[in-house]
């Protein structure tokens, strides 16, 4: 599978990333940095409050249940996983240490000195380190490797010698001679695909936002831990296609 075909047989995940991607990029270009972050994170409730730090704390454990879960059912899938996650961690760490980015309670301290954020109660904040953010990249990388899977398996079923089908069988079967059910089903295989493609994004989208509602990164560290997740899994595809 090519980079090309990742995106084009994701199309749905990928365009409502995109149109996250420049709508945060026309916020960032348009309205100051603290401004923006007011806009963003000024949005507590009692509901709210309960649910981000949740979504949030899944970004400690989900990834390894995901990878060891894949790897326990085929274990060319979980490295796959496994493998994407492993680099958009590389990419992000190198660069928290190289920015040196202030979080928000530190910037506004030093900037807006009599802006007070709103806080979540029994969220730990974090001062350092902001650019990008961790969380956001585990959650694009993670939930977009799960939809690629997903629907690369369902919609479009691999051949013997194509790479999704080494990846997601352990070995080939001899095709049947009579159409199969997946063939018969197309149509409501892709109607599953679309909510599939729905759903991922939106865990992925509402659990990146968490880190906005909780102060604990900015706007611009959000798109960049979106594109560093996506591109991510894109680059191990296409490497795994060619190997």
């Amino acid at each position: 599978m090519t980079l090309a075909e990742s995106i084009k047989r994701n199309s749905i995940f990928m365009s409502l990333w995109l149109a996250a991607v420049v709508s945060l990029t026309i916020a960032l270009c348009t309205i100051d940095k603290g401004t923006l972050h007011l806009l963003l994170c000024d949005h507590h409730s009692a509901f709210g409050d309960v649910l981000m730090p949740i979504l949030s704390d899944t970004c400690h454990w989900l990834p390894y249940v995901a990878s060891a879960a894949l790897l326990l059912w085929r274990w060319q899938a979980g490295v796959f996983v496994g493998g994407s996650l492993i680099l958009s961690t590389v990419i992000t760490q190198t660069l928290k240490h190289i920015v040196c980015a202030p979080r928000p309670l530190t910037w506004f301290a030093e900037h807006m000195p009599d802006i007070s954020l709103p806080l979540t109660e029994g969220v730990r904040m974090h001062y350092h380190l902001s650019f990008p953010s961790g969380h956001t990249t585990t959650f694009f990388c993670l939930y977009f490797a799960l939809c690629a899977l997903y629907t690369l398996y369902i919609v479009y079923p691999p051949t013997a010698n194509g790479f999704w089908y080494r990846l997601l069988h352990k070995q080939a079967t001899p095709a049947p001679k009579q159409p199969s059910p997946l063939a018969q089903d197309k149509p409501s295989r892709l109607a599953g695909s679309i909510l599939m493609q729905l759903l991922f994004f939106l865990l992925a989208a509402v659990s990146s936002y968490s880190r906005l509602y909780l102060s604990q990164h900015f706007a611009l560290d959000v798109l960049a831990g979106m594109l560093i997740g996506v591109l991510s899994v894109a680059v191990v595809a296409h490497f795994f296609r060619n190997t």
